[in-house]
């Protein structure tokens, strides 16, 4: 089978497209025919070795945790899903034609596999902060780097939960927000004095690791109500790094409840072949991202 790795840390130049044994679904474990994969900025993290230290890997390794698409073994142990049944869910290994996965959940009707493939890690990680960040039902909530996929989510989120919420995105995704139920302002110069014009702020996420971590504090009051998950020098301020993955399984069912009743939607900004992996790694880098980015297989 074909998919994406790499033999040594480094930039998207690293990345090839090679001829791989196929994987297998073990104990408690199914594998897909994978039909899109996830784009996340912990793929690129992961390539350049941001984390070679705390989550070592072995080499040659493959890239990404999110994937869609269609059930061609069931491991031993897996009840309630079959062969042929349409999923999304997190694995390894993700950018290749076939995947295990050890957390999934059946598609929603209507979900196409490019946008099914941007929820699994983006609610995950939306669901864990806002819990991290205790936020709560009339409160305000000031998201930084509001426009991606984790930010879009937060946003439709706390809507469902009576979460008011503040968000920064770059002039063009202004409107983006707003139709996300967000008040929204842009970054750069002055955006502190923007937001406060905008409210009080009860609790800060830090989305696109800006260097904003010491105005996030000012603005709460209280660096344990600002989380990051982009910014590594978070704890010099007091501020929590959140990397740890929480319950997958529980997020997933989550985003496929919202998806279903109407209340949660994350467009798909631009796709990429397994070929184009590089440049989906490059185009995530930058950021500026409204929604999700996705690998087609």
């Amino acid at each position: 089978m074909k998919r994406v790795s790499f033999a040594e840390f480094g930039g998207p130049d690293v990345l090839h497209l090679t001829d791989s044994e196929e994987p297998h679904a073990g104990p408690g474990r199914i594998r897909i025919a994978v039909r899109a994969a996830g784009v996340n900025p912990v793929d690129w993290r992961i390539r350049e070795g941001q984390f070679r230290t705390a989550r070592p890997i072995e080499l040659p390794a493959g890239v990404g945790q999110d994937a869609s698409g269609v059930v061609d073994e069931v491991g031993q142990g897996v009840d309630g899903i079959a062969v042929g049944d349409r999923v999304f869910g997190r694995g390894l290994s993700t950018y290749a034609e076939f995947a295990v996965l050890s957390a999934w959940a059946r598609m929603p009707d209507g979900l196409s596999f490019e946008e099914a493939a941007g929820y699994p890690s983006v609610v995950e990680t939306a669901l864990r902060i806002m819990r991290q960040v205790g936020v709560q039902p009339g409160q305000t909530l000031l998201v930084s780097g509001a426009s991606g996929g984790v930010g879009s989510a937060v946003l439709q989120i706390a809507r469902d939960r009576g979460i008011a919420v503040i968000g920064t995105a770059g002039a063009a995704n202004q409107d983006y927000l707003r139709g996300l139920g967000a008040a929204a302002t842009t970054y750069g110069e002055g955006w502190v004095e923007r937001v406060r014009q905008l409210g009080p702020v009860d609790a800060a996420l830090d989305l696109a690791g800006s260097g904003v971590i010491r105005e996030l504090v000012e603005l709460t009051g209280d660096p344990q109500k600002v989380i990051s998950i982009a910014d590594l020098t978070a704890p010099e301020f007091g501020v929590r790094y959140s990397g740890v993955t929480g319950s997958v399984p529980d997020a997933l069912a989550e985003a496929a409840d919202l998806i279903s009743r109407g209340k949660l939607h994350i467009p798909v900004e631009k796709t990429y072949t397994l070929a184009e992996a590089a440049a989906a790694h490059i185009d995530s880098r930058a950021g500026h991202t409204r929604g999700r980015r996705v690998v087609t297989i």
